[in-house]
């Protein structure tokens, strides 16, 4: 049998993972932009760029505005944050592609200058 204990320290190693990754990810797609690269190319830069940056302060939101309850159990609560993760990385998505224009446009042309991308 599969105790609580071990599929919270799973989920623990498996969002540690997932961030790494995405953060991977993110500084990949970010070194292969050069001048060769297309507009569309450096557009999607930025919007990835962007929404890890709207994500990674919704989760600090997130934190400041949660309290730590001492009656609920360790699993439930690594659980929980889980799938709070992913709804984060969602509105995250969901934001910059509702609001984030005025960002992602500055940073798209000024990377368009620095690069030299026509």
């Amino acid at each position: 049998m599969i105790s609580m204990d071990s599929i919270s320290s799973l989920i623990d190693t498996s969002k540690n993972t997932v961030a790494a990754n995405q953060a991977s990810s993110l500084q990949s797609s970010l070194n292969s932009i050069s001048s060769d690269s297309s507009e569309d190319e450096l557009m999607q830069v930025c919007k990835d760029f962007e929404s890890y940056f709207v994500e990674e302060v919704l989760k600090e939101i997130k934190e400041s505005l949660t309290s730590e309850d001492d009656e609920e159990d360790s699993s439930t609560s690594t659980l929980k944050d889980y799938y709070m993760d992913n709804v984060i990385e969602l509105v995250a998505d969901q934001v910059v592609d509702e609001v984030g224009t005025n960002f992602t446009q500055q940073l798209y042309e000024q990377m368009k200058r620095n690069y030299n991308i026509e």
